[in-house]
């Protein structure tokens, strides 16, 4: 096999997702409106078959592979996020099935630009080169930029996508400036080579702290840490459910993935620095996120802050040096908001709004959609026995042994603020009474056994993180995390 050829066998999951959605696309305009479904059942085959082979090369392959001189890396890191973005496409595709229906813009190209994302989100956790990340970040961004006003006849979603194309290109532009100035200091774009120029000019250098800073300004819109934060709120309720569903739970872990890549191999030198700009922004993340959310009365605008406020407490891990807390932080956030939103998208179904008003009395109407939404906000909020309490358990133990013992007093607290608006929902659905003329939801059956899984999934790991724990310890992933410390 030629040189190239090995390349390409090792980004052939990338190649399946991209040449899929192609597919989807051309297809779409001559698949009849009854038959869309295949669309979406092709794009579940093409995750299955990407699942089964990225689950063989940690069987078979379970050592770090670059290709294309450098610019891609294959390891443990990598592949552990490409599983878990897998999953998390897969269920977004099937919940998107019955909501676009009732949303009449049940189109193929929602596929396609789905998968279009994900393919970008699979470059950014596989980058070892800046622009090759930023060629991630840019694909994944154009598809959710088309997906966020993909319900073109709602006013409120083609504001959405206008704000976030604007601002999402004016963050790009200055994460490209950063690059441009770490290539003038390093003569190359990839991570190693940074490290080594690092060392090499030492951490003091002028040109290093500016170029740190603007990468770091790119990397927080995506994040959606404060002050980079602006378009989040607007953003999550303008966009179609299932799209803010994909924004909340894949972007972000993909950017997280890209984001502690690009600052522990390229530039751990400089950890001292970027340590303390870091901690400053997960403070006024944690404070403002919390705050602000509980006078929202939109669930979705809610869960933004609420992310925002999340941000606040992976940004915890990150100065603390503690890379598999943050890993297993993010797994849990998936999980939990991927219930969430799961519930939201069969309301929306139903033709309920997302406002929290409306929820009034949902235990009566609809028992299981119910519980599922109060599993999912007490475990956003931390609650023992949950992921998420596991998760922020990780977070604060990490910043107690570096003796950040101000950071954990502050996230105890917001945490406290977190409990009060995630409860409103939780009040609204079992103390409220439902309106006179409130019908059941009628929920099918793949949906509930989604949330069921998906509730398993966080009482498993809130008790047994252990196979998170382990999926971290593989040599690759142990190698990446390690240079935290």
């Amino acid at each position: 096999m030629s040189l190239y050829g090995t390349d390409l066998l090792a980004l052939l999951p990338e190649l399946i997702i991209v040449v899929t959605a192609c597919l989807v696309l051309a297809l779409d305009p001559i698949t009849p409106a009854s038959r869309r479904d295949l669309l979406a059942w092709l794009s579940v085959g093409a995750l299955a078959l990407c699942l089964g082979l990225t689950g063989w090369q940690i069987s078979v392959l379970n050592v770090r592979v670059s290709a294309f001189s450098d610019l891609v890396v294959i390891d443990a890191y990598a592949r552990f996020w490409k599983i878990l973005l897998y999953g998390v496409t897969g269920v977004i595709i099937l919940l998107s099935l019955p909501y676009l229906k009732a949303e009449r813009i049940h189109l193929g190209e929602y596929y396609g630009f789905i998968l279009l994302a994900l393919s970008g989100m699979m470059v950014m956790v596989s980058g070892a080169d800046l622009l090759t990340i930023y060629l991630g970040t840019e694909l994944m961004s154009i598809s959710l930029y088309v997906l966020t006003g993909f319900n073109r006849s709602k006013p409120r979603s083609l504001e959405a996508s206008a704000k976030y194309f604007v601002l999402g290109a004016f963050s790009s532009g200055i994460l490209l400036y950063g690059i441009s100035l770490l290539y003038g200091m390093a003569g190359s774009t990839k991570l190693a080579s940074i490290a080594v120029a690092i060392g090499t000019r030492g951490a003091d250098d002028p040109l290093l702290l500016i170029a740190t800073i603007l990468v770091a300004v790119g990397f927080g819109f995506k994040l959606a840490a404060v002050p980079f934060h602006m378009w989040t709120p607007d953003v999550y309720q303008g966009a179609p459910t299932s799209v803010t569903a994909f924004m909340a739970v894949a972007a972000k872990a993909a950017s997280f993935a890209a984001f502690i890549r690009v600052f522990v191999e390229g530039l751990g030198g400089l950890k001292a620095d970027w340590s303390l700009l870091f901690l400053l922004i997960s403070v006024v993340t944690l404070v403002l996120g919390n705050i602000v959310a509980i006078v929202q009365t939109n669930i979705k605008r809610m869960l933004a802050y609420s992310s925002i406020a999340h941000a606040g407490y992976l940004l915890i891990g990150v100065v603390t040096f503690s890379g598999a807390a943050v890993a297993y932080y993010l797994v849990a956030y998936l999980l939990m908001t991927l219930l969430c939103f799961a519930v939201l998208v069969v309301v929306g179904n139903s033709g309920g709004s997302d406002q929290i008003e409306d929820f009034a009395g949902l235990a009566k109407r609809s028992p299981f959609l119910a519980f599922a939404m109060l599993i999912g906000m007490i475990s956003l909020a931390g609650v023992p026995f949950t992921a998420g309490f596991l998760g922020k358990f990780f977070i604060f133990d990490a910043a107690i042994r570096q003796h950040q013992t101000m950071l954990v007093v502050i996230g105890v607290i917001t945490v406290g603020c977190g409990f009060y608006y995630y409860l409103k929902v939780v009040r609204a659905m079992y103390w409220l009474t439902p309106p006179a003329d409130s019908q059941p939801v009628p929920l099918s059956a793949l949906s509930r056994l989604t949330m069921t899984l998906l509730i398993a999934a966080i009482f498993v790991l809130g008790v047994y993180p252990q196979p998170i724990l382990n999926a971290l310890d593989q040599p690759a992933a142990r190698a990446t995390i390690s240079m935290f410390r």
